[in-house]
């Protein structure tokens, strides 16, 4: 593949309610943006676009103004909010048409920027697939810390290719893009479709940073539904733990049954009220549990074969400028 120094680079940027953060986000990404080019790494037609994901602070107002009083800056805006992974997908799906090269990146600048000068070397040295992956967890809290290495053993041992420590933030050549953008499914889990396009791919290390304002808009609850969501999408191996679990749950029952067969023949019959009680309760939890995993996996297919759009556009100035 042909790798020059006049390849475009575009960063998108998803945005849900970063209005606080926003125009710190532009002044930092524009002077990374402007020294690449300044170095000839970069085409001067490279652009940050930042994709609105139906927020409802002045989000968009800011991306309009931006767009205005920069060059580089352009926009998209959903007619709603459909997510952050949607939101990444938008943005490849029109910056690709243009772009030799796509960085994703999140708003909050948690992410080192210093590390976009990093990929786009890589890039030139040949990688089509960067990973920017964080060198320590000391901004995370103990709970977060351990959970997150619970998770990507999990993941390990499930079968499924991710790097650990790293989230969204990865460069992609136009080739790599183009092959994600493949993948049909709605049930996204990018973390998990990048390893398995393939190509060429490499790391770049960084520290994690507090967020620069805002709150955080993941909070435990999409975590751990991002978590499942990750495990449904790439594994069934949840189904079959239903089965060693109701395999595991009759061999109990026949060993109680032989067990209460030898007591009775024994003359030992003592009314058991509490294992009864404890049997059913244990039952039903385990009964309850497997057709919720089970519906998981129906409602994932429910979703998929509607063939839904995954987005909708509202607006969008990035191809207007491009084409000038």
């Amino acid at each position: 593949m042909n790798k020059n120094k006049e390849d475009i680079l575009t960063i998108v940027v998803p945005c849900y309610n970063e209005e606080e953060v926003l125009p710190e986000t532009v002044k930092e990404l524009g002077e990374i943006l402007t020294n690449l080019i300044t170095q000839s790494k970069v085409s001067s037609l490279s652009k940050i676009l930042f994709v609105n994901d139906g927020s409802k602070d002045k989000t968009w107002q800011l991306i309009s103004q931006y767009t205005k009083q920069y060059d580089y800056v352009t926009g998209i805006k959903f007619s709603r909010n459909y997510g952050h992974q949607n939101a990444l997908l938008a943005g490849m799906s029109v910056a690709v048409k243009y772009s030799d090269m796509i960085i994703t990146i999140d708003a909050d600048l948690q992410d080192d920027v210093n590390a976009i000068p990093k990929m786009v070397n890589k890039y030139l040295q040949g990688y089509d697939v960067i990973y920017g992956v964080r060198n320590s967890r000391k901004t995370d809290t103990f709970f977060k810390r351990r959970t997150a290495l619970a998770f990507y053993a999990l993941m390990e041992k499930l079968g499924v290719n991710l790097v650990p420590d790293s989230a969204d933030y990865r460069l992609l050549s136009k080739r790599a893009t183009e092959s994600l953008l493949r993948f049909k499914e709605r049930n996204l889990f990018l973390r998990g479709m990048v390893p398995l396009v393939g190509y060429n791919s490499t790391k770049v290390y960084y520290a994690r940073k507090e967020r620069f304002a805002g709150k955080s808009k993941y909070p435990l609850s999409k975590m751990i539904h991002f978590a499942f969501d990750g495990i449904t999408s790439f594994s069934i191996a949840p189904i079959h733990l239903i089965l060693y679990l109701g395999l595991l749950t009759v061999i109990i029952s026949i060993i109680c049954m032989i067990y209460t067969l030898v007591e009775k023949c024994m003359g030992h019959v003592v009314t058991g009220w509490s294992s009864l009680m404890i049997s059913i309760w244990l039952l039903g939890g385990i009964q309850l549990i497997s057709i919720s995993v089970i519906g998981e996996y129906i409602g994932k297919i429910f979703s998929e074969v509607k063939h839904r759009p995954r987005f909708t556009i509202e607006d969008e100035t990035y191809t207007k400028k491009m084409s000038k």
